[in-house]
Order: C-alpha cells, then structure tokens, then sequence
C-alpha cells in the first residue's frame, strides 16, 4: 500500500500538527473496511483524531483511495471549521480521484519529483 498527501494537505498536516502516523492508521482502517464515509468515485472521508482528543472532535481527511493499492489525502479540514464539502467541491474531487487513480509508476514518480505528491512512508 503506497500513501501520498499533496501539497495544500502536507501544509494542513503541518499546521494542525497531525503526524504521518495518524495518516498511515487512517488508511490501515480503511483497508479493513471501517470508512467513515463513501463518497463515491473512489472518494473516502475518513476521521482523524485530535491530539489528547477523540476522532469525533478531530479532523476530517478526504482520501482518494483505492484498497490495497494506494490511498492520497487530498483535502482536510476540522470538523469545528466546516461541516462537509459541498456539491461542487464533490464534482472536482471525483474529476482528481479519476485522475490521481490512474497514475503509472512514471507519472506517481514525476509529481513526487515536482513536488505536487509528498510519499508517506512510516
């Protein structure tokens, strides 16, 4: 399993200072089934917990995710900041899963090299 983040979500990441580790747990329970949203088009929304509080005050991720293979952390926000994505933010993400999901190794390897994908590894 390969995990990226692209670059507004590394900078998320860094400001609410949520560890790589918390990102690597957040796709192990998605392999197991246990997503906290389907959104469809390849799209999860998946709960990341809060240092010293619980997943449902924390932050929500949105994955674009395909089981087993790779999983990239696209958008995140907290859940105090904003209830959900809207319709429109919706269409877009399922244009970029569409997109994202079917990267070769050459074309993963070129935006890790641009600097547009940051691979996690733990």
């Amino acid at each position: 399993m390969r995990i990226f983040k692209n670059k507004s979500f590394d900078r998320f990441t860094k400001n609410e200072k949520i560890k790589d580790q918390d990102l690597w747990e957040a796709v192990e329970r998605a392999n197991k089934g246990l997503i906290s949203a389907d959104l469809g088009g390849g799209l999860i929304k998946q709960r990341i917990a809060r240092k010293g509080q619980g997943k449902s005050s924390g932050f929500r991720s949105i994955i674009i995710f395909k089981a087993d293979d790779r999983a990239f952390f696209v958008y995140g926000f907290a859940k105090n900041q904003q209830d959900n994505i809207n319709e429109k933010e919706l269409i877009a993400l399922k244009k970029l899963s569409n997109e994202l999901l079917s990267y070769s190794e050459q074309d993963l390897l070129i935006a890790i090299e641009k600097g547009i994908l940051k691979e996690i590894k733990v």
